[in-house]
């Protein structure tokens, strides 16, 4: 079968057998959840309206999805007409490759973009199921909390390794050797639904969010989840929404590019090397880590009563388990599997073991700058007392430092690549030297998100004790109970920041590999297009480098106007509201359906804009600079995007946490501390010019910058035919996307609909 050995043969069929273990392991913790006690009749109301809310916005969002990607899939099939398919496409499949190749890399966009689809919305339909269930085991016990909160999670990330694991294998069985020209479509799928549902899933949670703490809390004086707040059960709705389908999506598509990445760069070693091997150990290591998530994530337990601490420490030795297993069970398969490998085994086991660090050292450096043991928290709890400036500018510093360390231990990443495969004998100079270190890297982010069920089941955990926690207030739990939720919701908040920085470092390794294979691509194409490198000698490699440094901070400058229009519409719903006669006394209930209506309809009408300048900009700039200055263009974007990612994502979420320490102090006018003091209100606001960075614009930026860097590698091939100049129907082309790429700013750039004023 393509050359492989019966070894291989058995090998892969048992990593497809570990994909669907990983999802039979989800069915076995979804019938678990569910049989869990769903609580009292309030909790129960309160729990039909953010089930309700979130049903529509999924449905509204498939709607809007879906004619997309109808559009693309005809795209990429006719792709394979303007540059011929792979040399390996053409010897398996001889004068039928193009059809084949056109129809698998078709099928692979939709197989990518359903399993992104399902991850998102199967994991925010448990995660919803899941919520009340914590609140229910919250009145009796904090480990049963925990343990439900967190295997509900696990749902979302046993679906996550089991679908990409799946997807990958599946198509590699079939097309063998030819599968990078599949796999492309298949990562690009996964990509484009993670940017959708990132992007509409922050902007809906964020004007929920936005609105409901400036009116309810901050003029009003509520409490966060005061059930006479319209805005409250859209903000419940938005958390699933954003921290469930959207993180669930995202870290998805970075699993299915690392899985893409790793198989081009190494086809391009066994191109050099010969040996098979290359392609089929990223899968190897996938099914390993597939079985360590299983046992670690099954590992997480809390005691009867517990605390933050507690949990935090339950979730993270989880984590390391996990962790533990996966590396001494790569050395294992790369001793048995990779020893006769140019250079010996232990380059590709320490590769991938080194990806793991990274995932560790990530999750260490981020719970650190957000966590609320950690100075820097404890620094911004104390700012506040000189109001929100003071309290904004410490949050800032905080979000500016946590940058520069995210970004060295990064480097420190890409540099051990080169250091461990940069000296093989017999290819250590040349094109040979650079697709070895390449493969390195790719690696890295293999081992990386080895853990993908543990980070996933982290990320999504943080909403569902959010929800807890609101369901609590609005059903009126005791304190006790109430106690349990506030501790796991703290541990949430920094369980989130944890898996956004994560996401965020596997975003530029994926990005990085996603480099590597666009490189490879091109010299395939044309062995002399880019044989000099990308040089930043030539003006037309700067102006790439700039235009595409520029990107993030404009996609970012949207995504958070977005909220700002949405959340202006919030604000006038709920104050129109609040003059209802009998609402604020609590006879007379909310109309929370409109609430969930607004951020519902902000959503999908500001995603599509984004997302089109995201899928242009590569095309437009490859088209009119060439190759060399595309190149420049993904390396502008790649540094540009994950230091303003790493920066908002971390101040957001100290700003969150610091709220939080404040809140959790007894009301004490002596210190200025707990809730309704002016401690309190300054939190709030800096709380709140957080969240559309930390859950809108910082995380949105990681899918963009892998659609970026995936339209590039499947684009390079067309635009090095076209070197030597576009003709009219070039030019034409290019007018075309100019003009929609000016549609898309318009639209994005428009004005407030409505003032924020009452």
């Amino acid at each position: 079968m393509h050359g492989l050995t019966q070894f291989e043969m058995y090998a892969l069929f048992g990593v497809l057998g570990i994909a669907i273990l990983g999802l039979v392991y989800a069915m076995f913790l979804r019938r678990q959840i569910l049989q869990e006690d769903k609580g009292t009749q309030q909790m129960i109301d309160v729990w039909e309206y953010i089930k309700e809310g979130a049903n529509a916005y999924l449905t509204r969002q498939m709607r809007s999805i879906l004619p997309f990607i109808g559009v693309l899939t005809v795209v990429l099939f006719f792709s394979v007409w303007i540059v011929s398919p792979t040399p390996e496409a053409q010897e398996t499949f001889g004068d039928n490759a193009r059809i084949i190749i056109a129809f698998a890399r078709a099928i692979a966009f939709l197989m990518g973009a359903g399993f992104s689809l399902a991850v998102g919305q199967i994991g925010m339909r448990m995660a919803v199921q899941g919520n009340v269930r914590v609140a229910s085991a919250a009145r009796t016990s904090f480990g049963d909390a925990l343990r439900i909160a967190y295997r509900t999670g696990t749902i979302t990330g046993m679906l996550t390794d089991g679908l990409g694991l799946f997807g990958g294998t599946i198509i590699f069985i079939i097309l063998g050797k030819a599968a990078p020209d599949a796999l492309l479509g298949f990562g690009f799928g996964g990509t484009l639904l993670a940017l959708f549902m990132r992007v509409g899933g922050g902007i809906f949670t964020k004007a929920a969010d936005v609105g409901a703490d400036l009116v309810g809390k901050v003029e009003a004086g509520l409490e966060e989840d005061d059930p006479r707040n319209a805005a409250v059960i859209a903000d419940l709705v938005g958390d699933n929404v954003g921290d469930c389908a959207g993180m669930a999506a995202d870290i998805f598509e970075s699993y299915e590019v690392t899985i893409v990445s790793a198989l081009i760069l190494g086809l391009a070693l066994v191109r050099i090397t010969g040996h098979m091997n290359w392609i089929v150990y990223p899968l190897l290591v996938r099914g390993i880590g597939v079985l360590a998530s299983i046992i670690g994530t099954y590992r997480v337990k809390g005691g009867k009563e517990g605390g933050a601490p507690e949990a935090m420490s339950a979730i993270f030795r989880g984590f390391l388990t996990s962790a533990a297993i996966s590396t001494v069970l790569f050395g294992f398969v790369a001793f048995g599997y990779m020893r006769d490998m140019p250079g010996g085994w232990w380059r590709p086991f320490l590769a991938t073991a080194v990806g793991v660090l990274l995932a560790i050292v990530i999750d260490r450096l981020t719970d650190y700058f957000t966590g609320t043991e950690a100075a820097p928290v404890q620094e911004i709890k104390k700012s506040a007392d000189g109001g929100p400036a003071t309290l904004i500018m410490s949050g800032l510093a905080v979000g500016y430092e946590s940058t520069v360390w995210a970004a060295l231990v990064i480097a420190a990443t890409i540099f051990s690549a080169i250091v461990i495969f940069g000296n093989i004998p017999g290819y250590s100079t040349g094109f040979d030297q650079v697709s070895f270190i390449l493969y390195g890297v790719a690696m890295t982010g293999i081992g990386m998100l080895t853990l993908t069920g543990n980070n996933v089941a982290m990320d999504s955990f943080g909403p569902i004790c959010d929800n807890a926690n609101g369901i609590g207030e609005m059903a009126g739990m005791d304190d006790r109970a109430r106690q349990i939720m506030a501790d796991l919701d703290s541990v949430g908040n920094t369980t989130k920041a944890i898996t956004k920085g994560i996401a965020i470092g596997s975003a530029v390794i994926a990005a990085v590999s996603l480099f590597g294979a666009y490189i490879t691509d091109v010299g395939i194409v044309d062995p002399t297009a880019l044989a000099n490198g990308i040089r930043v000698s030539q003006p037309q490699v700067f102006v790439g480098m700039l235009i595409g440094g520029a990107l993030p901070w404009l996609f970012s400058s949207f995504a958070i106007k977005a909220v700002t229009r949405a959340a202006g519409q919030m604000v006038t719903e709920v104050r129109r509201q609040f003059k209802i006669p009998g609402l604020m006394e609590g006879k007379v209930k909310p109309d929370y359906a409109r609430a969930v209506s607004i951020s519902t309809e902000a959503a999908q009408k500001e995603m599509v804009p984004l997302a089109l300048m995201a899928v242009i900009s590569p095309v437009i700039v490859g088209l009119v600079f060439q190759v060399e200055a595309l190149g420049g263009f993904l390396v502008g974007v790649i540094l540009s995007g994950q230091l303003l990612a790493v920066f908002m994502s971390n101040a957001g979420g100290a700003w969150d946490n610091a709220k939080k320490l404040i809140e959790d102090e007894p009301r004490d006018p002596a210190n200025n501390m707990g809730k309704t003091s002016e401690r309190h209100k300054a939190a709030v606001v800096g709380d709140t010019v957080g969240d559309p960075l930390k859950d809108t614009a910082g995380p949105a930026l990681n899918p963009m910058i892998k659609v970026v860097n995936l339209v590039a590698v499947i684009i390079a091939p067309i635009i090095v035919q076209y070197k030597y100049g576009l003709g009219v129907v070039g030019w034409l082309v290019v007018l075309a996307l100019v003009a929609a790429f000016v549609w898309a700013y318009r639209q994005s750039s428009r004005e407030l609909e409505e003032p924020i004023t009452a």
